[in-house]
């Protein structure tokens, strides 16, 4: 919840420097053409231009990156399915005797998993989470090398149940890595500054006109400031507007049918 709140701040706080830095653009500029009314724009074109296409860059930059690691996760999700779903079936390997306790605890094992995401607004449950999922790793790997050593085993169990475990246990270090993974705090730093330096400009830009012009300040501010919240949401898609909870029923649909 806090990175909700966090990122509705931070967009808030940019809208009201930008609306801030367009009116004090605007008084710099009715200031300069009052003094050089011929003088006052040259060369202003070259530089807007330049902060612009800065702008522009940094904004494409960043909401490319944010849609691939949103593709990223929603793939790894479904990847985790397969890889649990792989594992399940190939139970069928070990004796009949050693299935019932297995499969158990799979059915806690894709629970606790859900729940890992399910309660990442509260670090102290999801910890708790990702520890009873380390835990029933330990049972599930313990309890298959037991029953692939079995006599009534199938001869070739340690080799396609075990890969598949290990396949299991690892995408679920890939997942995490990738919840983790965003740009360094100075990439959207550089935006915020970027943005207020285009705004500055901008309201340099309006300064010819006597009265303000607030339906392009506000729409101005407005735009980039929604572009901003938006790839903000693509970041942390467990936490704004952006969902990536309804890719979980995977997730829930594997559980349904290992009942």
């Amino acid at each position: 919840m806090h990175l909700i709140i966090s990122a509705l701040l931070g967009t808030a706080g940019l809208f009201v420097g930008m609306l801030v830095c367009l009116e004090i653009g605007r008084r710099i500029g009715v200031r300069r053409l009052a003094n050089d009314p011929t003088g006052a724009t040259v060369g202003v074109g070259a530089v807007e231009g330049a902060v612009f296409g800065l702008l522009a860059l940094l904004v494409a930059f960043t909401f490319s990156g944010a849609a691939a690691r949103f593709d990223t996760r929603r793939q790894l999700i479904v990847e985790e399915t397969n890889d649990i779903g792989t594992a399940y079936l190939r139970l069928d390997l070990l004796p009949s005797a050693a299935q019932p306790p297995l499969r158990e605890r799979f059915r806690h094992y894709v629970t606790a998993r859900l729940a890992v995401y399910r309660q990442l607004s509260d670090v102290a449950a999801a910890t708790a989470a990702l520890g009873r999922v380390a835990a029933l790793q330990a049972e599930i790997w313990t309890q298959a090398i037991a029953g692939s050593r079995e006599i009534d085993a199938h001869p070739d169990v340690a080799k396609l149940l075990l890969p598949a475990l290990n396949t299991m246990f690892d995408i679920t270090t890939t997942r995490t890595v990738a919840l983790q993974t965003h740009p360094p705090m100075i990439i959207f730093a550089m935006l915020f500054v970027v943005a207020l330096a285009g705004a500055l400009l901008a309201g340099h830009g309006l300064a010819g006109s006597k009265r303000r012009n607030w339906f392009h300040m506000v729409g101005f501010a407005l735009i980039i400031t929604v572009a901003v919240y938006v790839i903000l949401d693509l970041e942390f898609p467990r936490f704004g507007l952006v969902r990536i909870e309804a890719f979980d029923q995977a997730l829930v649909d594997l559980l349904r049918s290992m009942q």
